[in-house]
C-alpha cells in the first residue's frame, strides 16, 4: 500500500511522511507473523524468487500469480450466486475501529458490491462461497484482526434472503 502511495504523490512534503509512516508500520509488525506469511506465500506457488547482485532475493509473482491478481481486481470482483446451492451461508462481521471510519466504509462498500447483503450495520451475508474473495478484500484493506468470516448453516431470516438472492 505504501509503495502504491508513493508512486501516486508529487510532494516531497508528503513523499517523506509516507516514508516515516511506512518505517512506524514495519516496526509493528509481529516477525512470526511475517514469516508464517511469507511461507504461506512460497507455498501458493504464486511467486518465484530472483536473486539480486546485493544479496537479497525479491519475489516476483509467477504467471500463475497473474493470472491470481488479475481475477481479484477491485473494480471488476463480483460474486455469482450458484445454480446450486450447498445451503451454507457465508457471514462477513467486522467491528473496524472509528480512526479506520474511510477504511471501514470502503471495505462495506465493496462488501455491497459483491452482492452481500447487510443483516445489519457491520454483519453481511452471502450464500456463494467466497473466501477467496473475502480474503482479498480483507488483505487488501488490511483489515485481518478486526473481521470475521462465518459459514453457517442456517439463519433465522433464511426465507427473507433467499427472496432477496432470487433463489
Amino acid at each position: 500500500m505504501g509503495g502504491v502511495a508513493l508512486g501516486l504523490t508529487h510532494s516531497p512534503n508528503r513523499y517523506f511522511r509516507i516514508i516515516r509512516e511506512m518505517h512506524a508500520e514495519w516496526k509493528k509488525i509481529n516477525r512470526m507473523s511475517l514469516r508464517r506469511a511469507v511461507k504461506s506465500l512460497y507455498q501458493s506457488k504464486l511467486l518465484r524468487e530472483m536473486a539480486n547482485t546485493d544479496g537479497t532475493i525479491t519475489l516476483v509473482l509467477n504467471e500463475r500469480g497473474k493470472k491470481t491478481a488479475l481475477r481479484y481486481n477491485l473494480e471488476t470482483l463480483r460474486l455469482i450466486v450458484p445454480n446450486r446451492w450447498d445451503k451454507k451461508w457465508r457471514i462477513v462481521m467486522f467491528d473496524v475501529p472509528e480512526r479506520l471510519k474511510k477504511v471501514r466504509d470502503s471495505f462495506r462498500f465493496h462488501l455491497r458490491q459483491l452482492g452481500f447483503k447487510e443483516l445489519q450495520k457491520s454483519v453481511f451475508v452471502h450464500p456463494a462461497n467466497c473466501e477467496k474473495e473475502v480474503t482479498y478484500l480483507i488483505e487488501f484493506y488490511n483489515v485481518r484482526r478486526f473481521v470475521r468470516y462465518i459459514v453457517a448453516d442456517s439463519i433465522d431470516t433464511e426465507l427473507h434472503l433467499k427472496q432477496q438472492f432470487h433463489m
